[in-house]
């Protein structure tokens, strides 16, 4: 069986050029999915309360609906890393709540590691994490979690100030002890800057090509939903959303015409039956001797 990525092997595909595959994905199917077509690392992001449960932002998930889904992504993908986000409200509480609540993740959920989002403030979480075996993924740039701060949904780093103060982010991530960053929604020019500053991966999206690694969500990649907007950062790699509602669509109008079911999806009396067509004559190959 695949095994799954460790921290050390990450860290030695960014010094040896070797571009980081994620995908990000919040079920047992999609996981089966994501691992067979060999991706990297799978992140249960809390964007499954945007894409999965219809919230408008990400501040509603608790941590109980991340413990969930990533039991179901780890049933999936046994053989791929998978870091888990800790929801909005569930860390900066202090070290004993951030601690217990990021070890729920990995004891109840099987995680792999976590991922924080914020910058050197975070740092005193981090290390006391990483001291207790916990690894954990950064994030900067657009942080969800944050967006009626943000102000929405902005590219992030366009002045100098701001390229500044992500850059040190970046540097006291590291230093914490963070095993790689996510950069999102950032310059291209930034985040390359970024990425060539530190020695730890950097994963992006919507943060251009100077990254070690990219990551897109399951259905933005595949079109899997209703209504997927247009994203400048997103390259969509199949449109199964028009296939699957199509599908459905035909299925209505079968079942509204009496099309289905078809006498070869129905099953009949052992007695009516011809024997080589009854269940136990299909059992026998044919007419039972």
């Amino acid at each position: 069986m695949k095994q799954a990525l460790t921290v050390p092997k990450l860290k030695a595909m960014k010094n040896q050029g070797k571009p980081i595959a994620v995908v990000t994905a919040y079920d047992y199917p999609s996981a089966v999915l994501s691992e067979e077509a060999e991706v990297d690392m799978i992140l249960v992001g809390d964007s499954l309360g945007n894409v999965v449960l219809g919230y408008e932002t990400t501040v509603p998930v608790k941590l109980e609906d991340m413990i969930y889904h990533t039991r179901a992504v780890v049933r999936g993908a046994p053989g791929t890393m998978v870091v888990t986000d800790l929801p909005f409200a569930t860390y900066r509480l202090g070290p004993e709540a951030t601690l217990r609540n990021a070890a729920r993740l990995m004891q109840e959920g099987g995680a792999h590691a976590v991922k924080m989002e914020g910058g050197a403030e975070l740092a005193d979480e981090i290390r006391l994490l990483t001291s207790a075996g916990i690894p954990v993924l950064g994030h900067l740039g657009l942080t969800p979690q944050s967006i009626h701060q943000i102000g929405g949904y902005k590219v992030q780093g366009k002045s100098e100030a701001e390229a500044e103060k992500l850059l040190s982010d970046a540097r006291a991530l590291e230093q914490a002890g963070a095993f790689g960053i996510v950069l999102e929604l950032m310059t291209e020019e930034l985040s390359a800057e970024i990425s060539q500053a530190i020695g730890i991966p950097t994963i992006g999206i919507g943060a251009g090509r100077g990254c070690d690694g990219q990551v897109l969500v399951f259905h933005d990649l595949l079109r899997y939903g209703s209504g997927i907007r247009e994203k400048k950062m997103v390259k969509s790699y199949a449109n199964v959303g028009d296939t699957i509602r199509e599908a459905i669509a035909q299925y209505v109008n079968e079942v509204k015409t009496r099309a289905f079911p078809e006498e070869k999806h129905s099953f009949t009396s052992q007695k009516a039956a011809d024997p080589a067509q009854s269940e136990m004559g299909k059992l026998y190959g044919g007419e039972r001797k």
